[in-house]
């Protein structure tokens, strides 16, 4: 059987003149193999992060109403508006050169989730893994899991995993000491995996740092975390002006 540097040096006799090899020697040939695996195990991960998603959550847990949700048919009636669709497309363009997370904070009907939403299709086009998920729809699925006999950190697990994992009605959960400690974990085990969190939530800064914590606040705000106040009436209400607080 002929060694990787002898059938090298043979394809190199055959070569056309003035044709280049792409490998000189063996050494490259199986770097450039190693690569190519290492490239291969990543997309095949990539492809079961997603498909765990969807098998819990749905397409990524991003509901109908959002899946059509994108920066540009964000509506925009003021600063306030504009610094958030702004802020938004800064973190989804910059998504995977650090590990900074977002909190998204203001009342119903203000356009928290429609950004949200369009950082998840934008990354989800680009082929990363992403997962939007409400407390209390991540609460029911890990009641599912003592109910179904399923391993709880199994769950955690595949929260962790996913590129992108945003957690919606942040502070609408009960006051339960078992639904805090799941939240603290699934925040803190992303975090502490360099992971990125995106929060949506009705809570001012006080209320959720005493919801979540001030060890988590602090990790949130790591590497160039954002918090955006979505500080404006809402869409739903039919207004001619809407307010933007300074």
């Amino acid at each position: 059987m002929k060694t990787s540097s002898e059938l090298i040096g043979r394809l190199q006799r055959l070569m056309p003149a003035g044709i280049k090899p792409k490998f000189s020697s063996a050494e490259e040939l199986m770097a450039w193999q190693q690569e190519e695996g290492r490239k291969h195990c990543l997309e095949v991960e990539k492809l079961n992060q997603r498909a765990r998603a969807d098998r819990i959550f749905g397409r990524s847990g991003i509901q109908d109403l959002h899946r059509s949700c994108t920066f540009k048919n964000y509506q925009v009636n003021g600063e306030g508006q504009q610094l958030a669709l702004t802020m938004a497309k800064r973190f989804a363009q910059n998504f995977g050169t650090g590990f900074g997370s977002f909190v998204f904070s203001g009342g119903c009907g203000t356009g928290k989730n429609h950004l949200a939403a369009a950082i998840g299709n934008y990354l989800l086009e680009r082929g990363a893994t992403v997962l939007i998920v409400t407390i209390p729809d991540l609460m029911l699925r890990v009641r599912a899991c003592y109910d179904e006999g399923e391993s709880e950190s199994a769950l955690l697990d595949d929260l962790c995993r996913v590129d992108l994992l945003v957690l919606d009605e942040v502070g609408v959960q009960r006051e339960s000491r078992s639904e805090f400690v799941i939240l603290n974990q699934v925040i803190d085990r992303r975090l502490a995996s360099l992971k990125p969190v995106g929060v949506l939530t009705n809570l001012n800064h006080p209320q959720l740092s005493s919801v979540l914590g001030e060890r988590v606040m602090d990790r949130l705000q790591m590497d160039g975390g954002i918090w955006v106040n979505f500080n404006w009436a809402s869409y739903r209400k039919n207004v001619s002006h809407l307010r933007v607080v300074k």
